[in-house]
C-alpha cells in the first residue's frame, strides 16, 4: 500500500469509532447531532463511500452514522458469519441497540437496501424514513451486472478479485463509479481496494457475493417494508449508472409506492462521491417534511 493510501485510510479510521456488536468489532463513522441518519453501504464498498455525505449531513444539523458491515471495510471478517441480507439486517438492529439509538432515518445503497429493508421488516417502529440510492427491490429476480457475476463462482471469483488492484480499480471507477473522475484521487481509489481486501484478501466479500438471499419470501418482506405507510420514502438515483439503471431497477420502487419523491442526478453507481450535497439535502427535506 502506498504511503498516501495508507494515510487516507488512517485518517478515515481516526474519524470513526469501534463498537462490539454480537462479538464482532465493528467500525462506524459518527458525526453531528440531531435526528439520526443511518447509512448502509453495499458492495464492494464500506463507510468510506459515505465520508462526504456524512460531513454534509452534519452541516445540516443531523447526526450521520455510517457502518462498516461485517466482512467489509474496517470491521471484523469472521469465517463463520452468516453473510445473508436478513442476518445483516439483524446485525444492524443490534448495532443501533449498542449505540442506544431508538429511531433512525435510513440512507441505503446497493445491497445496503435489502439489508435496510430487512431491518425495517424486523422492526419498523424504529424507522423514521428511508432514502434509497441506486439499488434493487425485486431481489428474487435480480441479475448481477456482468462485471460482478464471476464473484458468484468458485475459482472465477477468486481470479477476478485478484485482478482488482489499485492499478485496475480506477478503470472500474471511471467506467461505472463516477461521471467525473476528477472528484476522486488515485489514492482514494486505492483506499477502496485496500479496505475491500485487508487481512482476509477479500474472502468475506466473496462470501457476501455468494449469499444473496434471492428468495420469494425475502423479496416479499422487502416489498412490505418499502410500502409500509408508517414512514416516508424517496429515491435519489444516479441516472448514468450502467450497473443499476433507473428503468430496470428504480421504477419498481416507484411502482410499488406511487407518488414518492424521485430525484435523478448526473452520477453513476457511486453517486455519493459526486452528488453528496444533493443526497444530504434530500435526506434533510424528507426528515422535515
Amino acid at each position: 500500500m502506498s504511503n498516501e493510501a495508507n494515510a487516507i485510510i488512517s485518517q478515515h479510521e481516526s474519524n470513526g469509532n469501534y463498537v462490539m456488536v454480537d462479538g464482532l468489532r465493528t467500525f462506524y463513522l459518527d458525526a453531528g447531532t440531531g435526528p439520526v441518519v443511518f447509512c448502509i453501504h453495499g458492495v464492494p464498498t464500506s463507510s468510506f463511500l459515505y465520508r462526504k455525505v456524512v460531513q454534509q449531513l452534519q452541516l445540516r444539523g443531523l447526526r450521520a452514522i455510517a457502518i462498516d458491515l461485517p466482512g467489509l471495510g474496517l470491521s471484523d471478517r469472521p469465517e463463520s458469519f452468516d453473510y445473508t441480507f436478513s442476518n445483516f439486517g439483524r446485525f444492524c438492529s443490534l448495532f443501533l441497540d449498542e449505540l442506544k439509538i431508538d429511531g433512525a432515518h435510513l440512507l441505503i445503497h446497493d445491497i445496503g437496501t435489502p439489508v435496510g429493508l430487512s431491518m425495517a421488516a424486523q422492526g419498523s417502529n424504529r424507522i423514521k424514513s428511508i432514502t434509497v440510492l441506486n439499488s434493487m427491490l425485486d431481489v428474487e429476480h435480480f441479475v448481477k451486472p456482468l462485471l460482478m457475476r464471476p464473484f458468484e463462482k468458485p475459482v472465477l471469483g477468486e481470479a477476478e478479485l485478484a485482478m482488482l488492484t489499485p492499478l485496475t480499480f480506477p478503470l472500474m471507477m471511471k467506467g461505472a463509479g463516477v461521471v467525473n473522475s476528477d472528484v476522486i484521487t488515485h489514492e482514494e481509489t486505492a483506499a477502496y481496494i485496500h479496505l475491500l481486501k485487508r487481512e482476509d484478501d477479500g474472502k468475506a466479500f466473496l462470501k457476501i457475493m455468494r449469499s444473496f438471499e434471492q428468495t420469494k419470501d425475502f423479496t416479499e418482506r422487502c416489498y412490505r417494508a418499502w410500502k409500509n405507510p408508517a414512514y416516508p420514502v424517496q429515491l435519489v438515483w444516479g441516472d448514468k449508472d450502467p450497473f443499476l439503471t433507473y428503468e430496470e431497477h428504480g421504477k419498481p420502487f416507484e411502482e410499488a409506492r406511487p407518488g414518492i419523491p424521485v430525484t435523478k442526478v448526473e452520477a453513476k453507481h457511486f453517486l455519493q462521491e459526486e452528488q453528496y450535497e444533493v443526497i444530504a439535502a434530500k435526506v434533510k427535506e424528507l426528515i422535515v417534511s
